[in-house]
C-alpha cells in the first residue's frame, strides 16, 4: 500500500504548486486604492510619486491627471528613447488599474509623449510621429483625443495653423482654450515657446512669446497655468542656473506681460541636467515634475542581484516623477518684476 500511497501524494503536491506558478498567479499586482494612487499629498518638499507604480527605474516624466482625479496619464522611454510611449491608469470604483500602455499608443514604429488634459477634462493631448496619412512623413505633430461618453476617441492631427512640417511639441491649455507649445524653428535651428488663441473654435495664427519667456540658451516644454497667469518654463543656460536644465517660472499680469523669469529653486532644481518636464494638478495644489535624482538608493554590496535591483529601483540615474505642494509658487509671485 506504501508504494502506491506515496506517487499519488507526489502527484497532489506537484500538482498544487503547478497550479500556484501559473503565468495569472506568479505575480499579483497590488490593489491600489484612494487619491493620487493611494499616495500621501506631500507639503514644500518634493517627494518621489508612486515609487514602484509610476517611478519605477524606467525613464518616466509627463504625467497628466483629469479633473476628477480618476484617469492619470504618463510617459515611458526605454532603449535610449527609441521606445517612448504612453501608460495609463484608471480608477474604477476605488481600485487604480495597473498601468498599461494607452490603447491609441502601441505602435512601436511611432514616438508618443507629453500627454496633457484640457481644463474641463474632455480633451488629452499628446505628441506622436504618427503620420497623418499614408502619404505623409513621420513627424513630431500635436495630436488630440476627444472623450465621449466615457470612452476616449480615436486621436486626431490637430493640424494647421498650430502643426507644421516642422515639429511642434508639448501642448498645455488654458481655460479659454488657447495652446501652448514648443516649435521648432527650422531657419533659427532652435526651439521656441508659442501659443495659439482659439477663436470660434478655430485657432489662429500662432504667435512666439517674448523674452520672458523664451529664456536661455534653450527653452521647451513650457506649462501654463489654466487661468494663465502663470508659465513654467525648463531652460538651459540661464545664468543662475542650479546645473543643466532647469525650472523657471514667469507670471503674466492683466496687460498679457509676462514678468521676468524666475528661478524655481531647490525644491525642484537641482545639479541634475535633466529637468524639463512639469505640470500641475487641475485643482493647483500640486505640482509634478520630472528629475534624475538619485536620492539614497545605493548599493551596499557589488553582485548580480543587486546591480539587478538597483537597475529595477526609481532613483536609479534614470529620469523619475515628483511631486509637491504648489504654495512656493505663492511666494515666487510676490517677487515678480515686470
Amino acid at each position: 500500500m506504501k508504494k502506491q500511497v506515496y506517487p499519488l501524494l507526489l502527484f497532489v503536491v506537484l500538482t498544487a504548486i503547478a497550479c500556484n506558478i501559473t503565468p495569472n498567479n506568479a505575480v499579483k499586482s497590488p490593489v491600489i486604492q484612494g487619491d493620487f494612487l493611494g499616495e500621501t499629498p506631500p507639503s514644500d518638499s518634493a517627494v518621489l510619486f508612486a515609487p514602484n507604480i509610476v517611478s519605477t527605474g524606467v525613464n518616466e516624466r509627463d504625467l497628466a491627471i483629469t479633473p476628477d482625479g480618476n484617469e492619470i496619464f504618463f510617459c515611458r522611454e526605454v532603449g535610449g528613447y527609441r521606445y517612448t510611449t504612453i501608460f495609463y491608469t484608471q480608477r474604477i470604483g476605488d481600485i487604480w488599474t495597473t498601468p498599461e500602455v494607452f490603447k491609441y499608443c502601441d505602435n512601436p514604429n511611432f514616438k508618443y509623449i507629453e500627454p496633457h488634459i484640457s481644463p474641463d477634462g474632455k480633451r488629452l493631448y499628446f505628441i506622436s510621429t504618427m503620420p497623418i496619412d499614408s502619404a505623409s512623413q513621420p513627424n513630431e505633430d500635436i495630436w488630440y483625443s476627444d472623450k465621449v461618453d466615457g470612452n476616449w476617441e480615436k486621436p486626431k492631427n490637430l493640424g494647421s495653423p498650430v502643426n507644421t512640417k516642422s515639429k511642434e511639441f508639448f501642448p498645455s491649455v488654458t481655460l479659454n482654450g488657447t495652446i501652448y507649445f514648443t516649435h521648432l524653428d527650422t531657419v533659427a535651428k532652435d526651439e521656441f515657446i508659442y501659443r495659439s488663441r482659439l477663436v470660434n473654435g478655430m485657432y489662429q495664427e500662432p504667435e512666439k512669446l517674448g523674452p520672458n519667456v523664451n529664456i536661455g540658451q534653450a527653452r521647451y516644454n513650457a506649462f501654463v497655468d489654466p487661468t494663465e497667469s502663470y508659465i513654467i518654463i525648463p531652460a538651459f543656460g540661464m545664468p543662475d542656473s542650479h546645473g543643466g536644465t532647469d525650472y523657471y517660472i514667469s507670471f503674466r499680469n492683466s496687460a498679457d506681460q509676462w514678468s521676468q523669469p524666475l528661478n524655481m529653486g531647490d525644491k525642484i532644481n537641482s545639479e541634475n541636467p535633466r529637468e524639463w518636464s512639469a505640470a500641475v494638478t487641475p485643482n493647483g495644489k500640486y505640482l509634478f515634475f520630472m528629475s534624475a535624482i538619485q536620492g539614497n538608493n545605493k548599493i551596499s554590496e557589488l553582485n548580480a542581484q543587486a546591480f539587478q535591483n538597483f537597475h529595477n529601483a526609481p532613483q536609479n540615474g534614470n529620469t523619475d516623477i515628483y511631486w509637491i505642494n504648489t504654495s512656493f509658487i505663492d511666494d515666487l509671485r510676490k517677487q515678480a518684476i515686470y
